[in-house]
């Protein structure tokens, strides 16, 4: 999953980047309103976490113009404003979910899994495809019952691809998710990382149509 992440609290902006990074989540970081709607237009991200004081423009002006431009992205306002009026305006502006602060990171991970559990109409926090089993909240990975110890990238891989199992998922969907808005993608590393999951899982569970992505079948064997 790759989040946007708008926080101008410095310190914990990296405190929430880093339990991220923990749990496998792409994250881009920034600091500013206005740099914040660009992102959400240009990217293309899972999940926006957007704190509402923000410089050059306030995070509710930022969820109002995103709505309006039609963007649908799923939204988690992490704010001070605790009062009952602050909370339903960003509800009304379109949030998907709003959290004060402060606020403790377990918490907000369980927000993120409970958001995600809602994009894909899940009603636990398991993926499957066939014997293939994806545990959102431990992160564990099972096939055929027994447990594959994965990287955080071939995590991230597979949960994308299982989100969207029986269904062809572009190389640039997938590039999203890995990477982000990181710069430097070295030509080949989707490849490689698909290799990798492949020799862990069985070549036969992640299936390419070259040029245009890859897909997990409903059943993968």
């Amino acid at each position: 999953m790759h989040i946007i992440l708008v926080e101008d609290d410095l310190e914990l902006g990296a405190a929430i980047q880093r339990a991220l990074d923990r749990l496998s989540y792409t994250v881009t970081w920034l600091t500013d309103g206005t740099d914040a709607v660009a992102a959400m237009r240009e990217e293309n991200a899972d999940l926006v976490l957007l704190d509402l004081g923000l410089p050059g423009k306030d995070g509710l002006d930022v969820l109002t113009e995103a709505r309006r431009d039609n963007i649908r992205t799923p939204v988690l306002i992490l704010t001070a404003r605790d009062a009952v009026q602050a909370r339903v305006h960003g509800l009304d502006a379109g949030a998907d979910d709003y959290l004060t602060k402060p606020f403790h990171l377990d918490e907000l991970g369980a927000r993120i899994r409970s958001l995600t559990r809602r994009m894909q109409g899940l009603a636990a926090n398991r993926i499957e495809a066939g014997a293939l089993c994806l545990d959102l909240a431990t992160l564990e990975v099972t096939f055929h019952g027994n447990k594959v110890d994965l990287t955080r990238r071939e995590l991230t891989l597979l949960q994308t691809l299982m989100e969207r199992a029986g269904r062809l998922v572009r190389r640039d969907t997938l590039e999203s998710s890995l990477y982000g808005s990181e710069k430097v993608v070295t030509d080949g590393a989707l490849d490689v990382l698909v290799h990798s999951l492949r020799r862990k899982l069985s070549f036969d569970t992640i299936q390419n149509v070259r040029a245009f992505g890859y897909m997990i079948p409903r059943d993968p064997r």
